[in-house]
Formats: structure tokens, sequence, C-alpha cells
């Protein structure tokens, strides 16, 4: 039941997106456990997981290593998607390469709905946010902050759904800022203690 539930809005949502881009796009649906109680959710896919078609995989896929092995759990026990389900880019004119990019405000808006309707088909207990983009569109609040928000719990309605959001700092912003290595750490502790609190583990 839930199984196709999701694939009628994944279908859905692939029709919705290339009537708004006038073009066949590339997507990465969620994936995983559709009877899980935790939820992972990201900002977007990169190129390794786009050529792969599933969330998490390449460097991220490093990355959810070391949160899965914090935790004490496998990836299989995980539903695992992102708020936006393409990937953004930016092109370099001199190299003619293609790189990441945050998403802009007009691809959150328009992949908000279909994250709405997703996590009220999995009905998760706990999610797990990944960075601004996903804080921001699961409180449905622009001023919502990481840098403030992240390693506590918060209850949350969402979509006719309630759940508790745990915010964590992007893995990929890690990369960038090695500061937040520790803190990033620190707070998946919090999260695998959190989760023993509630039963998840």
């Amino acid at each position: 039941m839930k199984k196709q539930r999701l694939d009628n809005i994944n279908q859905l949502h692939r029709k919705k997106l290339e009537e708004h881009f006038r073009e066949e796009i590339l997507l990465v649906f969620g994936g995983g456990d559709i009877e899980s109680k935790i939820v992972l959710v990201g900002e977007a896919p990169g190129r390794t997981e786009v050529e792969q078609g599933k969330p998490f995989v390449g460097q991220a896929g490093k990355n959810l290593e070391e949160f899965i092995n914090i935790l004490g759990i496998s990836r299989e026990d995980l539903y695992i998607t992102n708020v936006v389900k393409f990937r953004p880019v930016r092109y370099n004119p001199d190299t003619g390469r293609e790189s990441n990019r945050t998403p802009n405000k007009d691809e959150i808006r328009i992949s908000t709905d279909f994250i709405e309707q997703e996590l009220s088909i999995i009905n998760p207990e706990l999610v797990v946010s990944l960075g601004n983009i996903a804080l921001k569109c699961i409180l449905k609040d622009d001023k919502a902050t990481i840098g403030i928000l992240h390693g506590s719990p918060i209850d949350v309605k969402f979509a006719g759904t309630e759940f508790v959001l745990f915010p964590l700092y992007h893995p990929a912003s890690i990369i960038y800022n090695r500061a937040l290595k520790d803190v990033y750490l620190q707070d998946l502790h919090k999260l695998r203690n959190f989760m023993k609190k509630i039963k998840l583990i």
C-alpha cells in the first residue's frame, strides 16, 4: 500500500517537474525501508546519486557510513530521501564542467509539496535533517538555522503527521569546514542517546 502510494506521487512529481522545466529531468527518489520509523532527509542529489539513481552514494555515502556506524544501525534500517529530487548545478564556462550548488528558492518551492506527501506516507517517528535546506523546509521557517538548532530534538507537526526532528549539520559542510567535525560527531552521539531513550535502537 505504502509502496503504491509512493510510486504514484513519484510519477506525479516527475510530471510536474517536467512541465515546469519543459524538459526531461533526471530524478533521484527516496529509498530504503518504507516501514522505517527513522527518515534521513538531505538537501539534493549530487552527480554520483544521479548516475546511480540512489540517494546518498559516492562521497555522500561515505559520510552516511560514519553516521550509521555511530548510531549502530544499518542503511537498510532507514528511509533516505532529499528535499529536492534533482541535482542543482552551476556551469563553469571556462572549464565546461558542472558542479553541485545549493537549491534555490524556486527549486525548493516546487519540491516542498512532494516531501510533505512523502513523509506523510512513510509516517516516521524520527526525522534527521541534514543542513539548512531540509531544516527550513520541515520547520517551514526560512529564519531557522542549523547553527542554532543542531543537536537538539524538536517536536514537529508536518503534513498531517507528527514526529521528532533532529537537525544535524550536513556532512558535506564538514569537508569544507573541519572545525565542524567535532560538533557533528558530538551531535551524532546525542542522537544515538536520544534514539535509545525513545527505544528506536
